[in-house]
């Protein structure tokens, strides 16, 4: 086999990891685990009102069992069952921001990074999976499982971002990273669209709307179990710069190498700025995707079979703007890309706040703007990062990537709940978060980022 099949074959298989993961993103995280979490907790809440009275599912107007103010109680803290899901985000984020860093240094200090991802993977997938156990009342099962999927997740993702200096050279990143994006993006869309079949077909298939949900779960963990086979076999044991001494033990030298990254990091500055430019518009981007299905439903109105419909035209048209991001960014470099896509993002929110109620044809034409630069946006963020990365820390450099995406989540969702409590409407809030693409791109602007490729000690790409 040539060095450019070989080469190919590398690039195919590391595609496939962004494939078999996608699901426990796109099904179990954005679509059915809120929706399947908080009904369980708001059953585990009427059922402990039957046992042990009076009602905790008591809205200001008297309404029995509503899900808002079906209140339940962990660790003697009392909360609405509906808030469940949030605040299982939140502790699942802390969660990450605690163990990816150590998870990145060792990984970088192993034999076999390949065997770490396989761990990683399979512990997600397994966890995920498991989730079809939960039923009835028994949320807390529930709680367990996706905090520790959502940390398999997260550590799968470190060390399977750390390969992309391994396989693909300078100038050939751009277009594999927005490949893998745009792979893994069309694998979710196909997981969700075949289980959101199940779904609204669960009746005339004789089963129950729960079992669907948890036939979703399973199917998640399965998928992300069998396709993490392919990257697997595929991809080499390691690629990272240093070795573990014989006698030496991973979790303390990944503990050292973790200090020693941390005090050498402000010897890349630049590699921090354009860290930070990024956390300032991926904030922007994870509000539009989270938001979305509230803005349609609560402000334009539309039923949850035109969200339904929305969230999957999301997931295949981001697939070609993944590809398309990949070709300009050949043509013009990773950074003109981005600044173009953070352009397009401001024109697609605005467009969102000139849709009125019930127009279904400009909603969708919501959906599509967004899937366009979704994918792409990142996947050139990913690519573009994986250059200002010295050799040996691409792990430990992508924990921190991490990291902080998930850090700095919450600002946006802030800024769009208060923008509307204060306002009574939704449509300022969503035009509000046009300043986390237009403070992104003003901060990228001015990163030197090909000085910041040659700062890392790594070969900038031709065009850039």
């Amino acid at each position: 086999m040539t060095t450019v099949d070989t080469r190919r074959r590398l690039h195919r298989g590391w595609y496939f990891y962004d494939w078999a993961n996608s699901p426990f993103y796109s099904s179990v995280t954005t679509v059915f685990g809120a929706l399947y979490m908080s009904y369980v907790a708001a059953n585990a809440a009427k059922a402990d009102t039957a046992t042990n009275g009076p009602s905790p599912c008591r809205d200001d107007a008297g309404v029995e069992n509503t899900l808002q103010h079906c209140d339940i109680s962990l660790f003697g803290l009392h909360f609405p069952a509906g808030s469940l899901w949030g605040y299982l985000i939140s502790a699942a984020t802390v969660l990450q921001v605690l163990v990816l860093p150590v998870t990145g240094a060792i990984a970088d200090r192993s034999r076999d990074k390949k065997r770490i991802l396989g761990w990683f993977a399979l512990l997600g997938a397994v966890c995920s999976g498991a989730m079809f156990l939960v039923e009835g009342t028994g949320w807390q099962l529930g709680v367990v499982l996706f905090l520790i999927a959502n940390l398999g997740y997260g550590g799968s993702l470190v060390v399977y971002y750390s390969f992309l200096p391994d396989i693909a050279g300078p100038d050939e990143r751009d277009a594999v990273s927005a490949r893998g994006w745009a792979f893994g993006y069309l694998g979710g869309g196909l997981a969700l669209l075949l289980q959101l079949v199940l779904f609204l077909a669960h009746g005339k298939l004789g089963i129950s709307q729960d079992m669907a949900i948890r036939i979703a779960f399973l199917t998640s963990g399965i998928w992300w179990a069998v396709f993490t086979i392919i990257p697997l076999r595929v991809l080499p044991a390691r690629g990272g710069a240093h070795e573990l001494p014989a006698e030496g033990s991973v979790l303390r030298a990944g503990f050292t190498e973790l200090r020693q990254t941390v005090r050498e990091a402000k010897g890349y500055p630049l590699t921090l700025a354009f860290l930070g430019c990024f956390l300032v518009f991926t904030d922007g981007i994870s509000t539009v995707v989270a938001v979305s299905a509230q803005y349609g439903k609560d402000e334009l109105k539309f039923s949850n079979q035109v969200l339904i419909v929305t969230v999957l035209l999301i997931q295949f048209v981001a697939y070609f703007g993944g590809m398309l991001h990949g070709l300009v960014a050949r043509r013009f470099g990773a950074k003109k890309t981005i600044l173009g896509s953070l352009v397009v993002w401001v024109l697609v929110i605005g467009f969102a706040y000139t849709v009125h109620a019930g127009d279904q044809v400009g909603f969708y034409g919501v959906a599509v703007g967004i899937g366009l630069v979704l994918g792409g946006t990142n996947a050139l963020s990913r690519s573009l990062f994986a250059q200002m990365i010295p050799a040996g820390k691409e792990a430990q450099y992508f924990s921190l990537y991490n990291v902080g995406e998930r850090g700095t989540s919450w600002l946006g969702p802030l800024v769009f709940a208060g923008i509307g409590q204060a306002t009574g409407s939704f449509r300022l809030a969503i035009v509000a978060l046009t300043a986390f693409f237009v403070i992104g791109f003003v901060l990228t602007w001015f990163v030197p980022v090909r000085r910041a490729i040659t700062a890392a000690g790594n070969r900038p790409p031709a065009v850039l």
